[in-house]
């Protein structure tokens, strides 16, 4: 990848991962919602029959803002993410270097990635914790947290730090692997979509565009599986609750 200031990193990431944030929350909470609700009691409907229902519930009972509940969270956190991100994987990349300029291949890019995402992980970890448990939170009467602020004050009364960081493990479990592949993805399909006898600097905004996107996908294909056990780890279940619902449902 290309070398640039932490200024202009830290402004370009940022940018970027709040248009992420903005464009994926609706998606990120009907995840969770599917993700979270409990098995439905022999003879009775589930709660949600899938995506489109899903979808369908939250606009009916929420309104379009129920889309956005626990956004605040990785809205505030997503600048400070991205940066903490490309800097673990330069470290990682820094590490398996001889000189600033030695080229990697894609299983040292695959583990400089996964630098990363330990790095980002010490940022990310609460506040998914925050951010899962506002997007379950389907009723303004009952709902035990008033929003992003006093959800953090009372993890904290409640259980401490330990309270806050809950589901650590598993969000390195996801972000560790998935981290990696992103970043060998990304510079797979940028190095394959560089004109022949051109640089990287001449691919389009739109091969640009399509190699990140990619890369994403295969991020969340590796990234899937875990993000279900943390989802469920920290909007409050047991390791033995979730692992009973595994079985249930495998």
């Amino acid at each position: 990848m290309a070398d640039t200031s932490p200024v202009k990193g830290f402004i370009a990431g940022g940018f970027g991962g709040v248009c992420v944030v903005l464009s994926g929350h609706p998606l990120d909470t009907i995840k969770v919602r599917l993700q979270t609700m409990t098995k439905p009691m022999a003879g009775q409907p589930p709660m949600y029959r899938g995506t489109f229902d899903c979808t369908k519930q939250i606009l009916l009972k929420e309104g379009f803002t129920g889309f956005y509940k626990g956004m605040a969270a990785p809205l505030v956190g997503v600048a400070p993410i991205f940066a903490v991100s490309f800097f673990g994987f330069n470290v990682g990349k820094a590490i398996q270097q001889n000189k600033p300029d030695d080229p990697l291949n894609y299983l040292q890019l695959f583990a400089a990635g996964m630098v990363a995402g330990v790095f980002s992980t010490v940022i990310m970890a609460p506040g998914e914790r925050i951010k899962c448990l506002l997007q379950v939170q389907q009723s303004a009467a009952t709902a035990k947290y008033a929003g992003p602020v006093d959800c953090a004050k009372q993890l904290y009364r409640e259980g401490g730090i330990r309270g806050v960081y809950r589901g650590t493990a598993a969000t390195l479990l996801r972000d560790v692997p998935a981290s990696g592949v992103y970043f060998m993805s990304y510079e797979w399909l940028q190095n394959l979509l560089t004109p022949e006898g051109g640089s990287r600097k001449d691919l389009s905004p739109l091969r640009t565009l399509f190699a990140g996107g990619m890369a994403g996908v295969f991020n969340w294909i590796v990234a899937l599986p875990p993000d279900v056990l943390k989802s469920r780890l920290q909007i409050g279940e047991s390791v033995m609750e979730m692992f009973v619902f595994l079985t249930l449902f495998m």
